[in-house]
């Protein structure tokens, strides 16, 4: 069973891990190195997706509150608010949407800013995710990653990563160093987020929606090119990491929570095989499940 993922990372020339598991059997996983700890790149957003809900039932953040971003301080991306040049004004609902359908690295921050590192982590032990750790955001990884590259703008430092003539800077892709976490722990805040178990039905839809909503098809989706076929997900991408999590329903309604982990031999900013790779892992764990 482990032979024929391995060999979709051989292939594709990456290191993989993987988890998948039957929503409505818990006992029917396919795995390939599920415990091994992985840093998180932009997949953290999900477990602070999570927690952000959770804050949300209880009282503590409303949902509707207004937040501006301002482009002086905020975090850097390619995508969302991160790219905007002007103020911007929005509900924390709304930024949760975007952090999460487009990756937008300026309103994650904002958000993890508010909810907080040590009540983040203090709800992700309520989760009963004990091998999931987010010790910053996008801001703070880039000034790491500046720090280890000598470099004095995030572009720069991510120019370092992606060129293949010099060598990644020590640590930069150890999990200690960064939010980490297993794919069995992803995998099991996705089960335990569709069934209802972690938040108000109201914020279970709220976390569905909004992941049934992300924007890219190139990596879990590209297993399951069928409109009939409904892929919730969230990606993550740091240098040589390409990763994503969610959750695949079927046609007949079987679904599957899977999270993929992939590092790369390379670190270019685009790579398609990789990316297809993660698409195909998943596919043939669900063929495996079935």
């Amino acid at each position: 069973m482990n032979a024929r993922i391995r060999a979709v990372f051989d292939d594709a020339g990456v290191r993989g891990w993987l988890h998948a598991v039957a929503l409505d059997d818990p006992d029917a996983t396919v795995e390939l190195d599920a415990d091994g700890i992985v840093p998180l790149a932009s997949v953290y957003k999900l477990p602070l997706l999570a927690g952000f809900c959770r804050l949300v039932d209880l009282g503590e953040l409303d949902p509707r509150r207004q937040l501006t971003i301002d482009p002086s301080d905020k975090t850097a991306g390619p995508t969302g608010l991160s790219v905007f040049a002007d103020p911007v004004t929005a509900s924390l609902r709304d930024l949760a949407l975007s952090m999460m359908t487009v990756s937008d690295n300026a309103s994650a921050d904002a958000l993890l800013e508010l909810v907080g590192l040590r009540r983040l982590a203090a709800m992700l032990t309520e989760f009963g995710l004990h091998r999931t750790w987010v010790r910053r955001g996008t801001a703070g990884n880039l000034r790491d990653l500046q720090r280890r590259t000598g470099t004095n703008d995030p572009d720069a430092a991510l120019a370092v990563l992606a060129d293949n003539d010099r060598t990644d800077p020590a640590g930069v892709y150890e999990a200690a160093n960064a939010s980490a976490s297993t794919a069995r722990d992803l995998t099991l805040l996705l089960r335990r987020l569709w069934a209802g178990e972690l938040l108000s039905p109201e914020q279970t839809e709220f976390v569905k929606a909004t992941m049934h909503r992300q924007v890219f098809l190139h990596r879990l989706a590209s297993g399951f090119p069928y409109d009939e076929v409904r892929v919730a997900g969230k990606t993550g991408t740091f240098g040589a990491l390409r990763h994503e999590v969610g959750v695949v329903t079927l046609p007949d309604g079987a679904a599957f929570a899977i999270a993929v982990f992939t590092l790369a031999a390379r670190g270019d900013i685009r790579q398609p095989r990789v990316d297809a790779a993660i698409g195909e892992a998943a596919r043939r764990a669900v063929d495996l499940l079935r």
